[in-house]
């Protein structure tokens, strides 16, 4: 099977048995079902690891992972994990996270093919377009590059408030903020970017939506 598929293996045992040695019951409780207040929408880069980052432990975050940290309205995947953590398990917070160093932000802003990605890379580029002169009128390129990751964010935190499954959850008075950060790879501080939702009020007239409860 190859030596760092048996170590896997090995790791996983390790684990366990540290789990148990601190608490006995510990994958008893964890079995008996989940409430977390997080669900996080990040990248799939395996650098950024939800749990570790904000100092979680199994069943503190509810996660959903794709290239680039996207929320793209028509994703059935995301679609289905926002719905059971908004109208389920209740969270109350959802942070969007993109991390500096961003290879799908970086092909973004590339003219290179890279395969089947570069459908999911178009949602990004439209993205760049719609903040074209911010974003030309940075000189750097590195500083391009994470401004860019940061307005990615931003308008992923606004994809998000425009579903109808948060909106329906803000109408019916259920206590639900969106938020959005970017992680630095180099040091593992998150930069809280300042752009929070809890009501279809900070939306645009046009987006937002009415339910007959």
């Amino acid at each position: 099977m190859g030596e760092y598929y048996k170590k896997l293996l090995e790791n996983n045992k390790t684990w366990v048995e540290s789990q148990l040695a601190l608490n006995p019951d510990f994958f008893k409780d964890l079995a008996k079902g989940q409430n977390p207040q997080l669900l996080w929408i990040g990248c799939s880069d395996s650098r950024v690891p939800a749990n570790e980052i904000v100092g979680g432990k199994p069943g503190d975050v509810f996660v959903h992972r794709n290239i680039a940290n996207m929320v793209v309205h028509s994703d059935m995947n995301m679609l289905s994990v926002l719905d059971y953590a908004v109208n389920v398990l209740k969270v109350k917070h959802v942070i969007v996270c993109g991390h500096y160093g961003c290879g799908g932000v970086k092909a973004a802003m590339e003219n290179n093919s890279i395969g089947i990605i570069d459908n999911w890379i178009r949602h990004i580029k439209d993205v760049y377009r719609l903040h074209r002169n911010e974003l030309d009128a940075v000189e750097n390129e590195k500083e391009r590059f994470n401004k860019f990751v940061e307005i990615n964010v931003r308008e992923q935190v606004l994809d998000l408030a425009k579903t109808s499954i948060v909106q329906s959850a803000w109408q019916k008075g259920q206590n639900l903020t969106l938020h959005g950060w970017v992680y630095g790879l180099n040091d593992g501080y998150v930069t809280d970017l300042n752009v929070n939702f809890s009501s279809n009020k900070d939306l645009d007239e046009v987006h937002q939506l009415y339910f007959d409860i």
